[in-house]
């Protein structure tokens, strides 16, 4: 089996998970599921970062250790992860103790290989962020480029790592290898940084002590940066045990804001520890809402928890891995993630699965069998042809291409029913032709729990489950559209429920109630006089009256005044009747017309004119 290491970035634990820590770490599990699918051996890691200033100040605000501080958010993430059904298959804390074993192991080969040296920091220094900026960088302003927070100068005893010794090994390993930074647009910036020139840069802080110590000199903690990068080795055991058969990383998935300590120091580090650099760092970038950004202040942060406790997790999976290329920005709407969930999970994927296992229980009592011959292999070639593109997708992380196409072949099994017509199949007779079409979609919808797995595993698992085959089988055993010979299926629900948008569905109550003028001048009320009434025989409910409405014979009319009126009562009143309706047969009797009358309660009451006016007089 093939090694494949994927990590996200180790969360920092100054706040609750939002929607961009589950953008990573949904991204980098559906990439696990993958090359598991693949057949690959995945080690799948994230985390959290836990040590830092900002840390430190916030457990001190609160009344907290900061390993207090800690010890409460990291459970945040952990829940969250379990409620998503992220498959890692490890959880690092930078508090684990054979993690700061590993940092301090780390730090004293660099400071031995005379990469590390001690001096005096001086510049300009931004806590939220963990990150020096230089005169360049910052402006007249002396603001964070990232956050634009103001900054602090900084002044203290500090160690340094000769960055500035691995600028020409760092352009030069970029020139060779042009992915290793993912997007090219970052790439660029990322080799426009480095030639720039670059700084040592400062490892060490003496002005708190929340972090690890350096080994000999324990005035020192090591600057959370080198600390938590080093994680990515920690975790598979620092040069010891199976570390060589897992590294190097396979791709490190990264938000843009954090890219620069991923593709410039930490390669730096790797190559002052004399260890190979990681294949792939991806760099995706930033969620707004609505078209504005996510802030505390304007109550828009999206909480991954909440959208999963209203939609499909899958539903919440899809979304963000189709709506927004991996590496570019996106906007997290409600309604679009609703109108995804009815157009493309209900009324293109669930709706083949349902029509699919509809026909196949009508005509074949659920039962399907290889036919002898198969003179359509449309759909085979296609599902072989759609996964090459999925898997030229995902080498290069594109995950809303390869759901493009995915879907692209749902559409296309959707369209072979409509060509097919298997209930035109079954009518003619023609039963061997049906049992081919019935096979093929059969295998179409294999297929399709296999490919369509890593992005929606538990739509993908209901599938297998009414195929009545299992979901942890390799890519092989979906590609194959022969490799059953017989099948019976298990209909149970539906993968998706379509969900009604609340401000539509207000809108479209709102339009049932209204009528236009043009309709409500159609209606013709008019005055008429009663001038007879009986009761309807074997009804308790209906009175018979004939009424005068201008014309040159009376209309009769029924209607349910029987429990209010007596039919005396009614001779001789003008009452206003909708003239007109179409006719309507009441208890046999031919109704020409209806009378508009109000009720409260138990109460019914006539509405008459104010004073006698001549039958037939319009009501304006």
């Amino acid at each position: 089996m093939k090694k494949y290491y994927i990590t996200t970035p180790i969360y920092y634990v100054n706040d609750v998970p939002h929607i961009g820590h589950s953008y990573t770490t949904l991204a980098a599990d559906t990439l696990a599921r993958y090359r598991r699918l693949l057949g690959d051996d995945v080690f799948f890691l994230t985390g959290t970062d836990e040590h830092g200033q900002k840390i430190q100040k916030a457990a001190k605000e609160i009344g907290l250790t900061p390993k207090q501080l800690a010890d409460k958010v990291v459970e945040n993430f952990k829940k969250l992860w379990k409620k998503l059904d992220i498959t890692n298959d490890a959880f690092i804390r930078t508090t684990d103790e054979y993690h700061k074993k590993c940092v301090q192991e780390a730090f004293e080969y660099i400071y031995k290989k005379g990469d590390i040296y001690k001096g005096e920091y001086e510049g300009w220094y931004c806590i939220p962020c963990e990150s020096y900026y230089s005169e360049i960088e910052i402006g007249e302003d002396k603001t964070c480029p990232v956050c634009g927070r103001k900054l602090d100068l900084v002044k203290e005893e500090s160690y340094f790592f000769k960055l500035s010794a691995y600028q020409d090994k760092l352009l030069d390993f970029y020139e060779k290898n042009p992915d290793f930074v993912i997007p090219e647009t970052r790439y660029n910036e990322i080799k426009s940084f480095v030639k720039m020139g670059l700084k040592d840069l400062s490892i060490t802080r003496t002005s708190f002590d929340w972090g690890i110590p350096v080994p000999f000199d324990d005035k020192h903690v090591v600057y959370v940066w080198f600390d938590a990068l080093l994680n990515y080795v920690s975790a598979i055991g620092c040069r010891k045990n199976e570390f060589d058969n897992i590294w190097p990383a396979d791709v490190h998935f990264v938000g843009k804001d954090i890219l620069r300590f991923h593709a410039v120091y930490w390669p730096a580090f790797l190559m002052a520890l004399d260890l190979p650099l990681p294949k792939h760092v991806v760099a995706h970038g930033w969620w707004t809402v609505d078209g504005k950004k996510m802030s505390k202040s304007l109550g828009n942060v999206v909480d991954p928890n909440e959208m999963i406790e209203k939609y499909p997790r899958d539903a919440y999976r899809y979304f963000l891995l189709r709506n927004v290329p991996f590496g570019l920005d996106g906007d997290f709407s409600e309604r679009e993630l609703i109108e995804r969930i009815n157009s493309d999970l209900v009324n293109d994927f669930g709706n083949l699965l349902n029509r699919s296992l509809t026909m196949m229980e009508k005509y074949s009592a659920g039962k399907i069998k290889r036919p002898q011959a198969i003179s359509d292999e449309t759909l085979r070639s296609l599902a072989s042809e759609t996964f090459e593109k999925v898997k030229k997708h995902l080498d290069v992380f594109r995950f809303d291409e390869a759901l493009i196409d995915i879907f692209d072949f749902i559409k296309a099994a959707n369209k072979y029913i409509t060509v097919k017509e298997p209930w035109t199949l079954k009518k003619q007779g023609k039963e061997d032709e049906l049992g081919e079409v019935l096979y093929m979609l059969y295998a179409s919808l294999k297929f399709i729990a296999g490919i369509v797995r890593p992005f929606l595993p538990d739509a993908a698992a209901k599938m297998s489950q009414m195929l009545g085959i299992r979901d942890d089988e390799k890519i092989d055993y979906y590609l194959d559209f022969y490799n059953i010979d017989e099948a019976e299926i298990k209909r149970s629900g539906i993968l998706f429920e379509r969900i009604e948008q609340k401000e539509k569905k207000e809108k479209k109550e709102e339009k049932e109630k209204r009528i236009s003028i043009d309709e409500f001048f159609n209606v013709q009320l008019k005055v008429a006089k009663v001038l007879e009434a009986e009761a309807v025989e074997k009804s308790k409910k209906l009175l018979k009256l004939k009424i005068d409405i201008g014309e040159k014979k009376p209309r009769t009319l029924v209607a349910g005044l029987k429990e209010f009126y007596k039919p005396e009562e009614l001779v001789g009143k003008y009452i206003i009747v909708v003239a007109n309706l179409k006719p309507a047969k009441l208890m046999g009797i031919e109704s020409n017309g209806m009378l508009l009358a109000a009720k409260d309660g138990e109460n019914l009451a006539l509405l008459t004119v104010e004073k006698p006016v001549k039958p037939g007089a319009s009501i304006s």
